[in-house]
């Protein structure tokens, strides 16, 4: 078994272990009907598993391919705070929206035009809502070619963010937990 299979079996051992891995009738986000649901929030607000999913993503970003990691409010920003104090990337957090009070904008952190922007997401199904944050970074300049993901749920987000030119890394797929 390799280093990165280990890590994976950690990993799907934590989520379940923490119950994130929930079985019955639940409406994703995307209005979608399903019989399982991953629980990410579960997982990333326990200290031991969010501590497996960091040094897990860490380990999936080539050296040298990002400036800056970034997490989508809300689900991702846990994630992407604990990725960042582990590979010591500065944080941007993505809002869902332009904020019009305050400092405004839709991003907290710093970037600039040309930033490598490595996304980190809690779950993707068809990757809707990381797709929008692309489209929004993308626009101020900043360059996403990869997003890593907690669990895919394996319909159909790889195959948009492909669409976009990003490539979905997920450290585990749903049917590995399901």
């Amino acid at each position: 078994m390799s280093e990165s299979d280990t890590g994976k079996e950690k990993l799907i051992a934590a989520l379940k272990e923490c119950g994130a891995v929930k079985f019955g009738d639940f409406t994703l986000a995307s209005g979608k009907k399903s019989k399982y649901y991953i629980d990410i929030k579960k997982a990333s607000t326990d200290p031991g598993t969010l501590k497996v999913i960091a040094k897990q993503a860490a380990e999936s970003i080539p050296d040298a391919h990002a400036d800056v990691v970034g997490g989508v409010a809300v689900g991702g920003i846990p994630i992407a705070t604990a990725v960042s104090l582990e590979t010591l990337l500065p944080l941007v957090i993505i809002r869902k929206s332009v904020k019009d009070y305050g400092t405004g904008g839709r991003f907290v952190g710093e970037f600039r035009s040309g930033s490598r922007i490595i996304l980190l997401e809690d779950v993707t199904t068809s990757g809707g809502s990381v797709m929008e944050a692309i489209h929004a970074i993308r626009e101020a300049g900043g360059i996403v070619d990869t997003v890593i993901t907690v669990v895919d749920r394996e319909e159909g987000a790889e195959a948009n963010l492909r669409s976009m030119g990003v490539e979905l890394v997920p450290l585990v797929r749903s049917s590995d937990l399901v």
